[in-house]
């Protein structure tokens, strides 16, 4: 410590006078700084609490403002909250109802859904009933095909299937005599059918054979290419068949110059005219004629019609006979009736003459009833007009009758 105070006081007497003077200056500057500050941090207090009780003034006004506007709030809320428990109880009400209303519809539509659902179950029964029993059939059809493409496989069984379809509408369609089968003709050939014309025309030739081979190929073909070989194929074919028809059946003087080639198919004779036209009108050029089962039906039953008139010209001779003994017969009945028709003449003219007299007895009898006569002969008063007129009514009454018996 002593030697502190020791340096210190070295320190000191080291300084000079002036910059004691300056040192000296320096902290009367400091002190007026200090003085200074401390004036100013006095007024800046003094503005702070100024300024800190006008904004608590501000504050308080706010606040009051504040609650104001707070209570205006609570009573609008309160106001608010009385119109929506009233609406809200109006709204509970009005939703009760319509869920009422949609209570009641949804029943209802689930009660017509679970009919309309219990409706289609049965008619959706029904339905598979109906399928089962087609199901069936379409089994047995289905046996029926596999049948027919056995048939169809052999070629002689293939020819007999469509010359059985043929025989059948040609027996259906005319009577016995006006058709044969596998008749032969002059050069040895027999045609599937031959249906006798009227007025000693030749017969009319049907063929039913036709290549069904070709065609299955054409409809078996898995490419473009396959299919138009096999269409070439069925053309030459046809071809060669209509050639045959043709040569054989077709004789001058013997048959009809137009034949028929029977197709056993609708389906197969519309592709024919729509894929194939050239030979059909080859076909037509060489007068064959390609029928379907309703092309040769509809022919049928105008060859049918044309023997109809046939035999009907035949007997004609016959009918007018017949219209001649019965025109006699009419003129007969016609002088029979006139005359019965003079004898009711006459008799209505001696009813009448009866009906005359009668009438005459009945005014003379009235007459002579209205008259009374006493025993000197004077003539007494005639009745009263009522008695007298049943009098004449019962006189009348009774010759009437009279006349009624001698007649």
């Amino acid at each position: 410590m002593t030697v502190n105070s020791d340096s210190y006081a070295l320190s000191l007497a080291s300084i000079s006078p002036a910059m004691l003077a300056l040192a000296g200056g320096a902290l009367l500057a400091l002190g007026l700084l200090v003085i200074i500050l401390l004036l100013r941090s006095a007024s800046l207090r003094r503005e702070q609490a100024e300024e800190a009780s006008f904004r608590a003034g501000e504050t308080e006004a706010r606040m009051a403002e504040l609650l104001k506007i707070q209570a205006e709030m609570q009573g609008r809320i309160a106001a608010m909250t009385e119109v929506f428990g009233a609406r809200q109880s109006e709204l509970n009400q009005a939703i009760s109802q319509r869920l009422d209303g949609m209570s009641q519809r949804v029943n209802s539509t689930i009660t017509e859904q679970t009919k309309s659902t219990h409706e289609n179950l049965q008619r959706l029964q029904e339905r598979l009933a109906v399928i089962d029993a087609a199901q069936n059939n379409i089994q047995t059809l289905a046996r029926d095909v596999v049948g027919l493409q056995a048939i169809l496989s052999n070629k002689q069984t293939r020819g007999a299937f469509g010359q059985s379809r043929m025989e059948t509408i040609v027996a259906d369609g005319l009577p016995m005599g006006a058709y044969a089968f596998q008749q032969a003709l002059s050069n040895g050939s027999r045609p599937d059918c031959t249906i006798r014309m009227p007025n000693g025309a030749p017969p009319l030739v049907i063929d039913a054979k036709f290549p069904l081979e070709a065609w299955n190929a054409i409809r078996d073909a898995g490419s473009p290419e396959a299919g138009k070989i096999a269409g070439q194929q069925f053309r030459r074919d046809l071809e060669v068949h209509i050639r045959d028809i043709s040569e054989k059946y077709l004789i001058q003087g013997e048959t009809q110059e137009t034949a028929f080639l029977f197709v056993p198919s609708e389906s197969i004779f519309a592709e024919i005219h729509e894929n194939f036209e050239a030979l059909v009108q080859k076909a037509h050029r060489a007068r064959i004629v390609i029928v379907s089962p309703s092309l040769l039906m509809l022919s049928i039953q105008v060859i049918q019609a044309v023997l109809k008139d046939q035999r009907m010209r035949a007997q004609a001779h016959l009918i007018q006979g017949e219209v001649a003994i019965l025109m006699d017969d009419l003129g007969r009945l016609d002088e029979r009736v006139r005359k019965l028709q003079g004898h009711f003449a006459m008799a209505q003219k001696d009813i009448d003459m009866v009906v005359t007299s009668a009438d005459k007895l009945t005014r003379r009898g009235a007459r002579i009833e209205a008259l009374e006569f006493d025993a000197g002969g004077e003539v007494k008063p005639a009745r009263d007009s009522e008695t007298a007129a049943k009098s004449v009514e019962s006189r009348t009454g009774l010759l009437k009758l009279r006349v009624v018996d001698e007649e």
